[in-house]
């Protein structure tokens, strides 16, 4: 079945302990052979400003572009309005000194 003796789990830790120690030196192995050229820090640079440059100037104009829409649709929309003076109220003005609230409930 489940078998978590004291024996088997010590055998995994020291399993993978050299499992980590042969991974480790491989890795390490493998990393001493590369060298690096001797301008890669300033061609990695420059290719990274040039990509932040062109997402800033995208940025701009994704920004431009919605802005500009966003006016013509409004103009479009204020522009659809009928030009006919509108009445909002139809009745006479009531004022406060003739009694407008009394006017209105009785």
């Amino acid at each position: 079945m489940n078998d978590t003796s004291p024996d088997r789990t010590q055998n995994e830790r020291a399993e993978q302990s050299r499992t980590e120690k042969e991974l480790s030196q491989a890795l390490e192995a493998l990393a001493g052979g590369v060298r690096a050229a001797p301008d890669a820090y300033r061609t990695a640079r420059g290719e990274w400003l040039r990509r932040e440059r062109r997402r800033r100037l995208v940025l701009a104009v994704l920004i431009a572009v919605v802005f500009t829409l966003a006016t013509l649709i409004g103009l479009w929309v204020l522009n659809q309005a009928p030009s006919d003076p509108h009445v909002i109220f139809s009745g006479a003005p009531v004022t406060a000194a003739s009694g407008g609230m009394s006017a209105v409930s009785g």
